[in-house]
C-alpha cells in the first residue's frame, strides 16, 4: 500500500477535495442522500466537525476539524468511500489493477488534503 505524504495535526482542521475516477459523472449529486447518510454513519462511529462542505456533481470539497489528540482523518475518508460504493450498483468498468485488488472505479484513489494553520494574537495587516 502506498505511503502518502499527510500532514497529521491533532485535533487539526483541514480542507479536503475528493473526486470520482469518473469527472465527467454526476454519480454525487444524484445519490446525495446516500452520500449524507454515510458521512453519517462515519460521524457517528468516528465523530468530527464539519465546518464546510460542498458537493459537486463530481467531486466534494469540505472542511472537517477533528477533535483533539485525534489525527485520523485517513480511516474516516476510506469508511466514507467504501460505504457509499458498497451500495452503488457495480456498473462501472474496472481496470486491471482495480479488478485484481478488488477495488470499485467509483472514487480516485487519491484526495487532497491540506491543514488549516489558525494564527491567533496576530496582527495580519
Amino acid at each position: 500500500m502506498t505511503n502518502y505524504r499527510r500532514n497529521r495535526v491533532p485535533g487539526g482542521t483541514y480542507f479536503f477535495t475528493v473526486n470520482l475516477l469518473d469527472r465527467g459523472s454526476g454519480l454525487l449529486v444524484q445519490k446525495i442522500d446516500l452520500l449524507r447518510e454515510v458521512v453519517r454513519k462515519v460521524r457517528h462511529d468516528r465523530p468530527f466537525h464539519i465546518d464546510a462542505w460542498v458537493v459537486l456533481p463530481d467531486h466534494l470539497h469540505c472542511v472537517w476539524t477533528l477533535p483533539p489528540g485525534d489525527a485520523d482523518y485517513v480511516s474516516r475518508w476510506q469508511n466514507i468511500k467504501k460505504m457509499f460504493s458498497r451500495q452503488i450498483p457495480a456498473t462501472e468498468t474496472l481496470s486491471e489493477t482495480k479488478a485484481r485488488l478488488n477495488e470499485r472505479g467509483i472514487w480516485q484513489r487519491r484526495y487532497w488534503e491540506h491543514t488549516i494553520r489558525v494564527i491567533s494574537g496576530t496582527d495580519h495587516n
